[in-house]
């Protein structure tokens, strides 16, 4: 991605989480980024495919960490241990796409839909990894779609919980919160 690309969709998410994607503009978007219409259209044909853009590479990158991290496991308890960790630190980093993920979660509109199935899609995996510990015996058994969604919810309370302390959230602190209420609940002993 070049460098003005990135300046546009850096831009573009940071905007549609403050305002929302209705009440955000092309205009302010190429005013804040300080580029021209033809500019950003070269890059991008609209506003929608700006939004589209943004959340596939969102959500891609987590999908991605998800893989690359639970592939070094062979204990689905430690895959879901990374699952956590993997979500709380995107939660810090990458604050605004998630606020967007979430915001647009909801309604009927193209871009509800896509943000729906790109976070159903995500938590078809968590569920497949615990379905697969189910099976070896290493997570009680339970209803793996709900387990997933729990866990995928984390990413709403860490936000709520962000919101809450003003402040930064302290990553390992938070992640031994998640692994004793929640992992640990789901060891097959």
């Amino acid at each position: 991605m070049n460098k003005t690309k990135r300046k546009i969709f850096e831009t573009s998410m940071k905007l549609f989480a403050e305002k929302g994607y209705d009440a955000t503009s092309i205009e302010e978007i190429t005013a804040t980024v300080g580029v021209a219409k033809g500019t950003l259209y070269y890059h991008f044909s609209s506003k929608e495919e700006i939004f589209n853009f943004l959340v596939e590479e969102g959500i891609k990158l987590l999908q991605n960490s998800i893989d690359i991290k639970t592939a070094k496991f062979t204990n689905y308890i430690d895959k879901l241990k990374a699952v956590v960790l993997i979500q709380i630190k995107i939660v810090v980093k990458y604050e605004n796409l998630i606020k967007i993920l979430l915001s647009q979660f909801w309604g009927n509109e193209a871009r509800n839909q896509k943000c729906q199935k790109l976070i159903s899609e995500y938590i078809d995996k968590i569920e497949q990894i615990v379905e697969e510990g189910m099976k070896k015996g290493e997570i009680v058994e339970g209803n793996p779609k709900m387990i997933a969604s729990e866990i995928y919810g984390l990413i709403c309370s860490s936000l709520a919980y962000k919101m809450r302390h003003l402040g930064e959230i302290e990553i390992m602190k938070l992640y031994k919160e998640f692994e004793n209420t929640i992992i640990e609940g789901l060891k097959n002993k």
